[in-house]
């Protein structure tokens, strides 16, 4: 076999596995890398900071379902993205970040070379699911491949390899490594049996849904028209029961209605979901003595709340073999009571944002998706109140709760699914983590609505102080002329009311370049109802 260069081994093992894209910004150390991009085929797509390098092969990984690669040089680089991998960890999303590394022989304690990190292996193994320093050209096929095999198995996470500078330019023979076909966990028969029979028993059963169920959509709606049992999921499940069918009661297992609905319940079936606190809000639902959880993570399957019927495997193959087992049933109920109870409860909790809501719901189509960011406007408004129709149709930052995702996101989702259109919601404040990516949406010339909700500060922030009777400080911000921003980084910048909103939207989708929409809430502290 013809000696090859580590940087096109790596890009060549890469272009094994599938991948066509690259997120990142090239520098010094990752040269060796870039060289090689054109000749296997993989696109580039250059951002203009590494947190969105990383948010964007997140957003790509959550709708394209394929693990999403952010490439960034060493050091400060690799750091920057560090935000972006505990994201992509707390959501459970593939993303493979790489990243050049110090010399194999460099000093133990270092010499200062340009972009010398202590020990930047070590950092990333403590917020990705593993850091892999490879040591040879030899073993980064074989290091890729182990990557793709974990990201694509079991619960997806994300995985940070390191090469060393002198490893991307040495020559070595590196045979190919994989793809290999990855079995699917199985779920035993003894469990699915136990899980029928408690649920055939159920005169009340209910199902919560979160995002490992994504993947089970068909199976998720026959099981629960089978039992006739309504169906909350979580903000990364949003979508898996499309919110006109009858038994769904959409996404929020924070309100009252929800827990008031499972303590009611005489059978909870919870698929894929942590049952975590930032899902949850307010404490623990009822759950004792009703139980039933299917995930693949035998682990997370007791974390949280232990079930009286655990089924660990793939949620697919878990719903199909509880379909099989369960028979029809004519003791059908009406939902509709709960349906409109939480229904309710939605909207008081989201009426600062409900004309916005409502304004993207009109203008949104069906197999639409909303990139959001940790705002206001996003949990308490479009979580529970924004319809969605499709597995994965908001990308949402739970649990890590980063700000700054959702335009980076609505780009790298975009690349993935160019004909989806695609819609980036976020405050004034979290756009200004990342509001240069405005710059890399206008050079790819996406037609890119990019809707930004004004409240003058960190809004949520300014209610907590006051709340505990803080003073209230550093929470206010003076926004800068956003549309003109906009403009300046080449988009196209629009100032809507509220109810001008869906006519925004509607036009940036079929404009030739992002259209950042900035509407000013009334109840901001510094603007005046006019």
């Amino acid at each position: 076999m013809n000696a090859v260069t580590g940087g096109e081994a790596l890009v060549r093992a890469l272009a094994a596995h599938g991948v066509d894209t690259v997120f990142g910004i090239p520098g010094t150390h990752n040269l060796p890398i870039y060289r090689h991009l054109p000749a296997y085929g993989l696109r580039h797509v250059g951002m203009r900071h590494e947190q969105g390098a990383g948010y964007a092969a997140d957003g790509y990984a959550r709708l394209t379902g394929r693990p999403g690669v952010c490439l960034v040089t060493s050091g400060p680089a690799t750091l920057n993205a560090a935000a972006a991998i505990g994201q992509a960890y707390s959501d459970s999303v593939p993303v493979l970040l790489l990243s050049p590394g110090m010399p194999l022989r460099n000093p133990g304690r270092g010499r200062g070379l340009l972009h010398e990190t202590k020990d930047q292996r070590a950092a990333m193994d403590a917020i990705a699911a593993y850091s892999h320093r490879v040591t040879s050209v030899a073993e980064i096929p074989v290091a890729v491949a182990q990557a793709f095999a974990a990201m694509t198995s079991g619960r997806p996470r994300p995985v940070h390899i390191e090469v060393p500078l002198d490893v991307l330019e040495e020559l070595d023979a590196a045979p190919p490594v994989g793809p290999f076909g990855i079995a699917v966990p199985a779920p035993r028969d003894a469990d699915l049996d136990a899980a029928a029979r408690r649920l055939a028993a159920a005169r009340r059963p209910v199902i919560l849904a979160g995002g490992g169920a994504r993947g089970a959509s068909r199976e998720l709606r026959a099981v629960a028209e089978r039992l006739g049992a309504p169906v909350v999921t979580t903000a990364n499940g949003k979508g898996v029961l499309w919110d006109n069918h009858p038994l769904a009661l959409g996404a929020g297992l924070h309100l009252r209605a929800v827990a008031d609905l499972v303590e009611q319940a005489d059978a909870v079936l919870v698929v894929g979901s942590e049952l975590a606190p930032s899902d949850l809000w307010n404490g623990p639902l009822p759950l004792e003595g009703r139980l039933l959880r299917i995930d693949v993570d035998p682990a997370q399957i007791v974390t949280n709340a232990v079930p009286d019927v655990a089924i660990a495997g793939d949620a697919a193959l878990a719903l199909r073999g509880l379909f099989d087992r369960l028979g029809p049933r004519d003791d059908a109920r009406d939902w509709g009571e709960w349906r409109e109870r939480k229904r309710a409860e939605s909207r008081a909790e989201g009426r600062d944002w409900l004309e916005i809501v409502d304004a993207l719901a009109s203008a949104l189509p069906r197999d639409g998706v909303v990139a959001a960011d940790s705002a206001m406007v996003c949990y308490y408004g479009a979580l529970a109140n924004l319809p969605a129709y499709r597995p994965g149709a908001f990308l949402y930052p739970t649990g890590y709760g980063t700000l700054g995702y959702g335009l980076p996101a609505a780009v790298g989702a975009k690349i993935g699914s160019p004909d989806t259109p695609v819609v980036a919601l976020l405050g004034d404040g979290g756009v200004m983590f990342t509001v240069a990516e405005l710059a890399a949406a206008a050079s790819l010339g996406l037609p890119l609505p990019v809707v930004v909700v004004d409240n003058g500060g960190y809004g949520e922030i300014r209610d907590e102080m006051a709340g505990r009777g803080d003073p209230v400080q550093a929470v206010e911000l003076p926004s800068p002329d956003f549309a003109a921003l906009a403009e300046a980084l080449g988009c196209r910048g629009v100032r809507a009311s509220a109810g001008k909103l869906a006519d925004a939207v509607t036009d940036a989708f079929v404009a030739d370049r992002p259209t950042l929409i900035h509407v000013q809430l009334l109840n901001r502290p510094d603007v005046e109802a006019k």
